[in-house]
């Protein structure tokens, strides 16, 4: 790996002082436990050395390091930066290296510090369990709310106690009401409002008294059938799966996601779950296990997918102890996959065909609507989505035009 450095010269190591030479040995640590390789190793801790000095000269306390001080570095620091060398000026080689620091600081908080936790930071935690436990919530919805949740009870209790009884419907029409004009400022009221509505159920099963507080929750119009879903056509998706680029280190691994998600109709969460136990190569069917609606399901594996699967198993995928069928390609190894990986896969095979559709959703789109156009019944293609309710497939009736027509009745005036 080569790092553009202010001085061309060999790259010697920046000690990690000041208020972050604490976590010098457990940040090695945490590279070395990565299988980092050796370059990226001594270039993170040039990175981390020179963002300790920066934050040492900015007399920042360590307990106001956060992220903001890290793009405060990035952004502020190094375009302008006139530092003694070693020093390291690409933002997403800081960036990474910062992140990582990052990590280190959070998990030796969680070990040494148990008593800082704020009360508003143990609702949550708990908040966070009846989400994923009762209501058999995602992950990326669980995170989004606690975040909103935790704005909305540091704005009304700042670092007291939470008294869920305190909360006014005041309180609560500020809150989701609160929010930028512009296009998605109905869908973050939304967003707010069923997040709210949410912790007042997880509150009334502790016995507290707020159900009449549910009633005040704004609801903004939510006209989910107002619009025609995207989907690609059979070409497309072929042409779509031809795209892969075979001079990526991750190509077999990029067009076996690729598969997954064309071929099962697979949601990006779900994908990144599969594990090698998943697969039952002798019956060519595929388990979905704890997917969005909480059940254990069986797929059949088409014969294209499991090829896909099979090539990056045996030509492409790293030696890990991480047993998710789909790994990262560079270290660390046994850090899971984000399906921020998953949007950037499904977005550079979008525009490698000259599309500007961007979400990994269409291809799920696209599979309902094929279905629906190969004669399949809505409950069978209920059944192969996994949804809960009938309901939820019933926006792809509106993508098949050709049924829509023969019963459509003619336009007042127009002859038939």
């Amino acid at each position: 790996m080569v790092y553009v450095m202010k001085n061309r010269a060999p790259l010697p190591i920046s000690p990690m002082g000041g208020v972050l030479e604490a976590y010098a040995v457990d940040y090695e640590s945490a590279l070395c436990d990565g299988r980092y390789a050796k370059s990226t190793r001594r270039g993170y801790l040039c990175c981390v050395g020179h963002f300790a000095s920066w934050i040492a000269a900015e007399q920042i306390p360590l307990e106001e390091i956060d992220e903001s001080s890290g793009r405060r570095f990035i952004e502020e620091h190094l375009p302008r930066c006139e530092c003694p060398p070693p020093r390291i000026i690409w933002r997403n080689t800081n960036n990474a290296a910062i992140s990582l620091l990052y990590r280190v600081i959070r998990s030796r908080r969680l070990h040494c510090a148990p008593d800082e936790v704020t009360a508003i930071a143990e609702e949550m935690i708990k908040f966070d369990q009846y989400m994923d436990n009762v209501r058999g919530l995602a992950s990326r919805t669980r995170h989004q709310r606690v975040l909103l949740l935790t704005r909305f009870l540091t704005a009304r209790f700042g670092r007291g106690s939470v008294v869920a009884s305190a909360i006014t419907a005041a309180d609560i029409r500020k809150f989701v009401l609160d929010v930028p004009t512009g296009s998605r400022s109905t869908g973050l009221a939304r967003v707010k409002g069923q997040a709210l509505s949410c912790y007042l159920r997880f509150r009334a099963l502790a016995g507290d008294p707020v159900e009449l507080l549910a009633g005040t929750i704004p609801r903004p119009a939510n006209r989910r059938l107002a619009k025609l879903a995207v989907t690609l056509s059979k070409s497309e998706i072929t042409d779509l799966l031809a795209s892969s680029d075979g001079s990526l280190p991750s190509a077999r691994r990029d067009h076996a996601m690729l598969r997954c998600l064309a071929d099962l109709g697979l949601r990006g969460c779900e994908v990144l779950k599969l594990t090698l136990s998943d697969i039952d190569w002798r019956n060519g069917t595929l388990r979905i296990v704890k997917g969005k609606s909480r059940r254990t399901d069986m797929l059949p594996l088409p014969f294209e997918t499991g090829r896909a699967i099979a090539e990056y198993l045996s030509k492409e995928r790293p030696a890990t102890s991480n047993r998710a069928l789909f790994v990262r390609c560079k270290a660390p190894f046994d850090k899971p996959l984000s399906t921020v990986v998953v949007h950037n896969i499904v977005k550079a095979a979008y525009r490698r065909c000259g599309w500007s559709h961007t979400r990994p959703h269409i291809l799920r789109h696209s599979v309902a609507s094929q279905l629906l156009r190969d004669g399949a019944p809505l409950k069978e293609i209920s059944d192969v989505l996994r949804h809960r309710s009938l309901n939820t497939s019933m926006v792809y009736l509106k993508v098949d035009a050709d049924r829509l027509a023969a019963v459509a009745l003619p336009w007042p005036g127009r002859v038939v």
